[in-house]
């Protein structure tokens, strides 16, 4: 099976999405990178099964290499410093490159440091989670968590190039392979019904991890996320589609304070949410609403909240939401299967209603 190749086509600022196995034996080849000073930045789960891989593609010393803890965690203001310390440390130059080799916790982290190393360095994404190669990896959102809510710090910065060693997913861990499995759901849910249908129909293979059947749903998420970012890489417009589900399941995450439930579970819970509030509010047919639900379930997706968790844990979580526009969250909704919008008319009394549905099998 040969690696295929997409761009996100941002003018002088495009670049390349490689997805395929193998990639990280072959990274020097396939890297824009020119001999340029490196270093490279992972975590404690992925650094002992591929770090050593890519550092000797790409010729590293130890010296070159920085490993944090793994887990939301690390998405921290004192990682952050102690990322920036090293890279100050090792001296690292305005045309050096920054790697990140990690799920989306390391991306993050990693494209936030370069985003405000010397006013902004070059990095690229090697993704070694589902969730980060059908999503975070790709269009340049970078940041960090504070413990008032999820991603408040941070800085669109595009990568030069993203690798997805398909291979890589061999050795993720189920729980962590299911969550991707939710932001591969979104993107057939907010903008390709055709995607749900060949979701719904290869979902075994899908859960096997075959191979084929994996890199045609990293492919096309990959596609269409690229597509979108093109058309609005700063989320004025379409982009904020790609957060369907997020509102509710950022509230989620920051309710159990990040040590709960894993970003792709919480996101959908989310969606699940907003599938009822859009059938609530008579913008999703019922019949429609029950197949997503079904749908979610085929892929063992979650649909519980965490215990406890009530109405005005919601609405005070959400109003710290970055979608607030003139003190009024927008939530990204369903018209149909494949068809999102944003939105702020929804009525407060259907939204609470809807939470207060939910939060009543949390209690």
């Amino acid at each position: 099976m040969t690696a295929d190749t997409l761009t996100v086509a941002l003018g002088e600022r495009s670049y390349p999405i490689r997805v395929g196995a193998g990639l990280l034996d072959a990274a020097s080849a396939s890297l824009p990178l020119r001999d340029r000073p490196l270093l490279m930045l992972s975590d404690d789960n992925v650094a002992p099964l591929y770090a050593g891989q890519l550092a000797r593609s790409l010729g590293l010393g130890d010296d070159q290499k920085l490993v944090v803890a793994a887990g939301e965690g690390s998405k921290s203001l004192g990682t952050l410093e102690r990322v920036l310390d090293w890279m100050l440390e090792r001296r690292l130059p305005r045309d050096g490159v920054l790697i990140a080799l990690g799920g989306g916790v390391i991306g993050d982290l990693a494209g936030f440091a370069a985003a405000i190393y010397q006013r902004g360095i070059d990095f690229v994404q090697c993704p070694t989670t589902l969730l980060a190669m059908v999503d975070s990896s790709v269009g340049g959102k970078t940041g960090i968590n504070h413990a008032r809510g999820k991603n408040l710090i941070g800085a669109f910065h595009q990568p030069i190039a993203v690798l997805a060693d398909s291979a890589t997913l061999d050795t993720l861990p189920a729980r962590e392979y299911g969550a991707g499995l939710a932001e591969v759901y979104k993107y057939a849910l907010l903008g390709d019904a055709g995607f749900l249908d060949w979701l719904d129909a290869h979902a075994d293979a899908l859960l096997a991890r075959d191979a084929e059947a994996v890199q045609h749903v990293i492919r096309t998420c990959c596609r269409m996320k690229a597509e979108i970012v093109a058309r609005d890489e700063r989320e004025s417009g379409a982009r904020a589609l790609l957060n369907l589900g997020h509102s509710f399941g950022h509230a989620i995450e920051a309710y159990e304070q990040y040590r709960g439930y894993l970003h792709g579970e919480a996101v959908a819970v989310g969606m699940r949410i907003a599938t009822g509030l859009s059938v609530r509010l008579g913008r999703l047919d019922a019949t429609a609403g029950e197949r997503i639900g079904e749908s979610l379930d085929r892929a063992g997706l979650p649909s519980a909240l965490p215990q406890g968790m009530n109405v005005d844990d919601f609405l005070r979580l959400m109003a710290l939401d970055k979608k607030v526009k003139a003190g009024r969250l927008r939530l990204v909704l369903l018209d149909g299967i494949g068809e999102a919008v944003v939105t702020g008319d929804y009525g407060d009394g259907a939204l609470e209603a809807e939470l207060a549905q939910w939060c009543a099998t949390a209690s």
